[in-house]
This record gives structure tokens, C-alpha cells and sequence, in this order.
């Protein structure tokens, strides 16, 4: 069986695009640069211009327009989230630690910059960070079951397998036709040898429309 969770926490932008929606981006990214070109200091036309650019994944130049904003009102919140998340594809993983938390310095409740702050120490090798953060979201936020579901990945990183099945039960109970808590769980639930439950999991993304061939090498290894 593959070993593989298929969590993916997204915070701002889709990656892909087709060949139309690109020319478009690349159509309206043109006319944001037009404007600023009169408009040099306006923050909205420059937040605007980088999230087209967050679009195309043109992550330098994204930055540069959330640096120009941030120099000049650094507690701007959009940029600030959104630099962290360009700092993080950039591979300037301090940066994006930083940013985030500079973020949560403004609005401690963040849930998309705690998020992104749990999931970088992670990313990072920080997992005591990692836990922490992720622990403190689901105090702020009891009723996400995103919360839940990204500390049930965390745990299952770190091969906490008991505590994994529990959180992606917190995450069904509140969001009960998400395919990938229920995957995710049938697969838990198949490391802890609770096999007949984990059927019942792959069961469950059958009735939700998933086809059984497609989970066939699920169901088998629940036998």
C-alpha cells in the first residue's frame, strides 16, 4: 500500500491554471502594471498586481510589490501573510517564519498565519513548534475541522498514530464529506491493525461517490 497522506493545505493560491486562465492572469497583471504606472504608491493596485503574480507563480516579483507596500505601512496584514507565503517558495524559510509571526504579533487568532506557522516548523524540523502552534489553533478555533485534520498530519509525521485516528475523527465530525479526513483515517486506522474499521471508512467514500477500483488497494490491505 502506497504510504501517503493526502492533506494539502493550500493557503492563497490554486497552482494550476489552464492555457486560458493564464493569458488572462497574464491580461490583468498587465493592466495592474498600467495603472500603477500613475499610481506608484496606491497599496490596492499593488497588492492586486502581486496577487497575479502569486497567480503565475512569479514569486520574486510578488515579493518585491508586498516589500514596496511593507516599507511603507509594515503592519499591513495582506502583505505581511502573503510574503510569508512567498518567502516560504522562495525557500527563505526564516523570512516566512518571521512574517508570519509578525502576522500573529497584529492578530493573534490568525487562523491561515497560525496555520502556515505550524506547517513551516514542520517543514522546518521544529515539531515541538510545530505542535504547539498547531495545539493553540485548535484552542482558538475548536469548531475547524481544517485545525484538526492538520494536527492529525502532523501526528501522523511523527508516527502518533492513536492521536492521528482522534483528530481526523474531530475533523469528520464537523466536516462529515470530506473524502481526504476519511481517507486519511481509513489509512491511520490500517497502521493501528483496525482493519474492520477502516472498511467501514473506504465504505463510507464509496456511498460518497469515490470508486471502489480506485480504493481497491485500500480494501485489500483491510484484509
Amino acid at each position: 500500500m502506497r504510504k501517503g497522506f493526502f492533506l494539502a493545505f493550500a493557503f492563497c493560491v490554486a497552482a494550476a491554471v489552464n492555457a486560458q486562465d493564464h493569458q488572462a492572469l497574464r491580461d490583468s497583471l498587465a493592466v495592474a502594471a498600467d495603472r500603477l504606472s500613475f499610481y506608484p504608491d496606491s497599496v490596492d493596485l499593488r497588492l492586486r498586481k502581486a496577487g497575479f503574480n502569486l497567480q503565475l507563480e512569479q514569486w520574486q516579483y510578488a515579493k518585491d510589490e508586498y516589500d514596496y507596500v511593507l516599507k511603507r505601512h509594515p503592519n499591513n496584514i495582506a502583505a505581511l501573510y502573503f510574503r510569508a507565503y512567498v518567502n516560504e517558495k522562495l525557500n527563505r524559510l526564516h523570512f516566512a517564519k518571521l512574517d508570519y509571526e509578525g502576522v500573529l504579533s497584529l492578530i493573534p487568532n490568525h487562523f491561515e498565519a497560525r496555520l502556515g506557522l505550524s506547517l513551516l516548523s514542520q517543514k522546518m524540523g521544529r515539531t515541538t513548534d510545530a505542535l504547539n502552534q498547531i495545539n493553540l489553533l485548535v484552542e482558538q478555533h475548536p469548531d475547524s475541522a481544517i485545525a484538526y485534520a492538520a494536527r492529525a498530519g502532523i501526528e501522523v509525521e511523527r508516527n502518533l498514530y492513536d492521536l492521528a485516528e482522534g483528530d481526523f475523527t474531530e475533523a469528520i465530525i464537523r466536516d462529515g464529506r470530506n473524502v481526504d479526513y476519511i481517507l486519511n483515517r481509513a489509512v491511520v486506522r490500517i497502521h493501528l491493525k483496525r482493519k474492520e474499521e477502516a472498511k467501514e471508512d473506504l465504505e463510507r467514500l464509496v456511498a460518497l461517490g469515490i470508486s471502489r477500483y480506485a480504493l481497491s488497494e485500500y480494501f485489500s490491505a483491510c484484509k
